[in-house]
């Protein structure tokens, strides 16, 4: 089972461009329209389903919300931070 952060790594996160909120991560990308986001959601899908680690997705034509937690913990581990990371690198 994984495990919750740090402090330590609960702050790394404060100075991302995610927002951090409570046991949750969130951010907002934008592109240039629908196909682009939607191939964005595509690439985010099966890295999440390769971890097992599921985000909440909200699309709005060109802009894709995610949101990362881990349920089963109730909290913010090692599984958010890493697939955050394969995120931003989809972002550009």
């Amino acid at each position: 089972m994984p495990t919750p952060l740090t402090p330590a790594e609960r702050e790394a996160l404060a100075s991302s461009p995610w927002e951090l909120e409570d046991e949750t991560i969130t951010r907002i990308f934008q592109f240039g329209d629908f196909a682009e986001a939607m191939g964005f959601v595509v690439r985010v899908g099966i890295a999440a389903e390769a971890m097992d680690h599921h985000p909440d997705i909200d699309i709005r034509w060109n802009k894709v919300t995610l949101a990362l937690s881990t349920h089963s913990v109730g909290a913010l581990t090692e599984l958010d931070m890493e697939l955050a990371s394969r995120v931003d690198g989809f972002a550009g």
